[in-house]
């Protein structure tokens, strides 16, 4: 058995344009000075690593490990939530998904596309220049617009949005399996695959592609009010990142899983800070350790009250104090007497 790593932290929501948000190596020490072990970093965030040279320099990759591993911190994996995105828009979505393109791009739904596919090509490189055997994002969505069944949805919809999906990202997924390293989909709501089943459906579609893997993240699934403890039952063989993120659900009279369209603060599902919220995480960890998961646990911090300073402070303590330290020894060793085969017929009367 493996002890998972950790605590880590995903830097896309504290990277900003003053000191120690600003840099890669002040965000690390910063990150390393509130006891996290591990960064994730987002490569579209320019202040804190560049992508296109990643892809094409190892040098470069040794000085960010080394940037970073000085600080105190290793770098757990790279994230590319933002162009994955990207790599299958709904038009509905045209223009409030363009800023996640670069300025170039912008306006022009085909152009924006190939460059969310040569990102990704670039993203593959990378991991495998730094050593990476996972990588985490998003899948992109064309049938989201779709997901209630009203209007009728025409027969064979979502069958050819999923064939369509597949056919974009498995060129993406071959460029990563020649590098060695698996994508983790952020299994979440306004992706096309936001539960076991849609995962499912994409794997199909796919082909059962062995680096069609699952970044795990909780918070999602009590949104949806989805069972997140047998998710790992059903799907640990795929599962290769882990975001450690907090959520609640509290339905009312007036509002449920669609909260409405009510802004984060008053929906009944939100996101909380670690240890605010309803995730039972000394239940994942535990399930996540029978499994063998030995990857990275991740902080994602999101929350709809709390700062992201102290969510960040109290988040490195809370992995902490929940990561299992496994072993082989077991709890009743003490009183083993000790046997054999011909002992062991013995005792059933079969000797």
């Amino acid at each position: 058995m493996k002890t998972m790593k950790g605590p880590g932290i995903f830097l896309a929501q504290f990277g900003g344009d003053e000191a120690p948000f600003n840099s890669l190596k002040s965000i690390a020490q910063w990150a390393a000075g509130l006891g996290y072990k591990g960064v994730q970093i987002p490569t579209w965030d320019a202040r804190l690593f560049d992508l296109a040279r990643a892809a094409e320099s190892k040098d470069y990759c040794d000085e960010v490990t080394g940037i970073c591993r000085e600080a105190g911190v290793e770098i757990t994996d790279l994230s590319t939530h933002l162009q994955g995105q990207l790599v299958a828009v709904h038009p509905a979505y045209d223009e409030v998904f363009d800023g996640f393109a670069a300025p170039e791009v912008r306006g022009n739904p085909k152009a924006r596309q190939e460059w969310a596919v040569d990102q990704m090509m670039k993203a593959a490189k990378a991991s495998k220049n730094m050593g990476f055997a996972s990588h985490v994002s998003f899948p992109g969505s064309l049938a989201f617009p779709y997901l209630y069944p009203w209007p009728q949805r025409p027969a064979g919809l979502i069958d050819t949005a999923f064939t369509e999906l597949a056919k974009r990202w498995k060129p993406i997924l071959d460029a990563f399996d020649e590098a060695g390293c698996s994508v983790g989909y952020e299994i979440h709501p306004g992706e096309d695959v936001f539960d076991g089943i849609t995962f499912e459906m994409f794997l199909e579609a796919l082909g059962g592609h062995p680096r069609c893997c699952i970044n795990y993240d909780p918070s999602h699934f009590v949104l949806q009010q989805l069972d997140y403890v047998e998710f790992i039952d059903i799907y640990h063989e795929r599962i290769v990142a882990f975001h450690v993120k907090d959520a609640e659900f509290n339905p009312t009279g007036r509002q449920g899983v669609y909260s409405g369209y009510q802004p984060w603060l008053k929906r009944a599902g939100r996101f909380r800070s670690l240890g605010d919220g309803q995730v039972d995480f000394a239940a994942i960890f535990s399930k996540l350790a029978e499994y063998d998961y030995a990857s990275w646990a991740v902080l994602e911090w999101e929350c709809a009250i709390k700062s992201a300073e102290q969510g960040a402070a109290e988040g490195a303590p809370f992995i902490a104090g929940h990561i299992i330290e496994v072993t082989e020894k077991a709890f009743d060793d003490f009183a083993s007497g000790g046997t054999d085969e011909a002992a062991n017929r013995r005792m059933l009367g079969i000797g």
